[in-house]
């Protein structure tokens, strides 16, 4: 080390370390206490906490930046500009990509910076005194902070007294979640992009506007330059709008990851044969025998199959053409991937659920992806581990789930727009969020299913959105049962502005936002305007109706939110064919074919009640 040259790991390691310290460096900031400020008054309260905590000169730490370490020994402490004032510590220690960097020439880059250096880009040293460990813990917590939470047009926001409570708290969740893998690693990639976008975007407005107050007024530059800030200004919120969504963890949950899956279907085999696949871990020769009387044995005149036996069901899936077949035999799988099933065909266990059971683990998105155009799934247990998204998800296609038990960590089944599921004699439990997500423009049929132990039983995504329909829902004899929250939640916007309209229209289909039964009480309220306004402003809540003491209520209260806010769609969309000269003829809800039916289903010890309505 004569030349004042060390290698890189010998500088890291004099570097403080989270372990050699005794605190983590996933552990959340404990500086972070919960006392709200406004965002301008965020850089004063952290020069306030370092003033109190930091020693002021005397401790060494590495300089680290992208293109070299080099170990200063700080002076002093100039706590308003968050910076340390050091020199070169002796003996002089450097590791750097480029040779050329030597003494000499870090003095000189110190001059240039008065040898005055962010917080941030400093490492304290560790010191067997344990004076510096405070020093050490206080600058990781403002580069926690400043890296991880920190936004740099924050200032520009609303400045209220709810700083940590708007933009540290789901910013820090978000960032736990992500640590925690809770978050889909797509949404991850896409908030990151928000992120350099938004960035960026801000860049450019802030070079604008510097550009504009050295411009002469009502100059034809300026006049461009405004149009383009504009744009930009747009353009950022926008941006920030996004990321704000899928750093507030309700909104996050709610609204979900609309993740486009990019699985091919393979299509016809090029022989055009299809292929049964079996799969065992064992074959005994009993087993063997009982498929080839039940399964295997092929009917007169009915085209000749081959069979391709398998010891785990995802070779088998990944190995499947259009029309193909995979029976499981009894057996315990575990499997490390995700069921990626793009063409249509039939996954079936052979005997009872319970005695085929196929447990994922390993970290991923989700553990059954559906594609195809109709895939059918029976008598199968699947145990979901580590999941992020959920246990199946129906992106496009219709998939049919038949007398099998899911088991969930996370999200149970989500229908995306556009898909259709089927659920019958099944049963499941166990998520973390939503047992069943519906989405706008789906179609759900659930029929004498158990749906239990979950945060949610149901989740109806309505967003009123004018291109998507309210979701198409046949829900008939299902028992929803002892979940966290409600027994089935509608999620809906606040449209105050159309009910406000509605309210002081007195019309025969404004009236139809009630529903009647014959001889059943009508069990709607009536829509509090001066509590929808409420949320309208950004307060968001989740209210419940009265829990009803018959079952039959729980059933026609869903039935009646789905009239309203089909006929809130509606009277939309009647608004908008209005304007552009366009008449429809046909009011009647029920010939828009909204729901199939709901009826017979029972909710029963439902923390909240058997319905919910969220409204953002």
């Amino acid at each position: 080390m004569a030349d004042g040259s060390l290698t890189c790991g010998g500088l890291e390691a004099a570097a403080m370390s989270p372990e050699r310290t005794g605190w983590a460096a996933e552990q959340e900031p404990a500086s972070l206490e919960k006392a709200d400020c406004k965002a301008s008054e965020v850089h004063e309260f952290t020069a306030e906490f370092l003033e109190k905590v930091l020693e002021p000169s005397g401790w060494r730490a590495v300089w680290h930046t992208n293109v070299f370490k080099v170990l200063v020994e700080a002076t002093d402490v100039d706590f308003a500009a968050l910076k340390a004032v050091v020199r070169l510590a002796e003996p002089y220690l450097c590791d750097s990509q480029v040779s050329t960097f030597t003494m000499e020439c870090m003095k000189e880059l110190l001059d240039l910076k008065e040898h005055r250096l962010p917080l941030q880009e400093l490492w304290v040293v560790f010191d067997d005194s344990g004076v510096f460990d405070q020093t050490a813990l206080a600058i990781e917590h403002v580069r926690f902070f400043y890296q991880n939470i920190w936004r740099s047009w924050d200032e520009e926001e609303e400045d209220e007294y709810d700083y940590f409570v708007r933009c540290v708290e789901p910013r820090l969740r978000l960032h736990y979640d992500i640590l925690e893998d809770r978050v889909p690693s797509g949404l991850i990639v896409d908030y990151r992009n928000l992120l350099s976008q938004c960035e960026e975007s801000y860049r450019k407005f802030l070079n604008l506007r510097s550009s504009l107050s050295n411009c002469n007024s009502d100059s034809e530059q300026e006049n461009i330059s405004m149009v383009e800030g504009l744009k930009l200004y747009s353009e950022m919120e926008q941006l920030k709008q996004k990321l704000k969504l899928i750093e507030n963890p309700l909104l996050r949950y709610v609204f979900g990851y609309q993740k486009n899956s990019n699985i091919q279907a393979k299509g016809v085999r090029p022989s055009g044969q299809k292929v049964t696949h079996v799969v065992s871990s064992t074959m005994m020769a009993g087993l063997l025998r009982s498929l080839l009387t039940d399964r295997l044995c092929q009917e007169p005149g009915e085209e000749e199959r081959e069979i391709q036996f398998h010891s785990d069901p995802l070779s088998a899936i990944n190995a499947c053409f259009e029309g193909d077949t995979v029976i499981v035999c009894p057996g315990h799988y575990v499997v490390r991937g995700t069921f990626s099933i793009a063409d249509s065909i039939e996954l079936e266990g052979y005997g009872l659920p319970d005695d085929i059971v196929i447990e994922k683990r390993g970290k991923g998105d989700t553990f059954v992806d559906c594609t195809g155009a109709d895939i059918k799934i029976s008598c199968i247990k699947f145990v979901q581990h580590d999941a992020v998204e959920g246990i199946l998800i129906v992106h496009r296609g219709k998939t049919t789930l038949e007398n099998c038990v899911l088991q969930c960590e996370t999200t149970g089944v989500t229908v995306r727009t556009s898909a259709e599921f089927l659920m019958k004699n099944s049963d499941l439990y166990g998520a973390k969020g939503a047992g069943i997500e519906i989405y706008p423009g789906s179609q759900c049929t659930l029929s004498d299913n158990g749906i239990h132990h979950c945060k949610e039983g149901i989740l109806i995504k309505d967003f009123l959105d004018e291109h998507y329909d309210i979701p198409k829902i046949s829900m008939v004899n299902n028992i929803i049962h002892n979940n966290e929250g409600y027994g089935v939640v509608l999620v809906k916007p606040t449209i105050f502005s159309d009910l406000q309209e509605n309210a002081e229209d007195g019309t025969e289909e404004n009236k139809a936002l009630k529903i009647q039964t014959s001889g059943e009480p009508d069990v709607t309220e009536g829509v509090d305007l001066e509590e929808l306004m409420q949320c309208a402003t950004g307060k968001m809540e989740l209210y419940a109706r009265t829990d009803p003491s018959e079952q039959v209520e729980g059933n026609c209260e869903i039935v009646n939110e789905l009239i309203a806010a089909s006929t809130q769609k509606g009277q939309m969309k009647k608004k908008r064919l209005s304007e552009l000269g366009i008449t429809q003829a046909d009011d009647n809800l029920m010939s828009q074919e909204m729901f199939v039916g709901i009826v017979g289903n029972q909710f029963k010890w439902n923390g909240k009640g058997s319905f919910g309505t969220f409204l953002f």
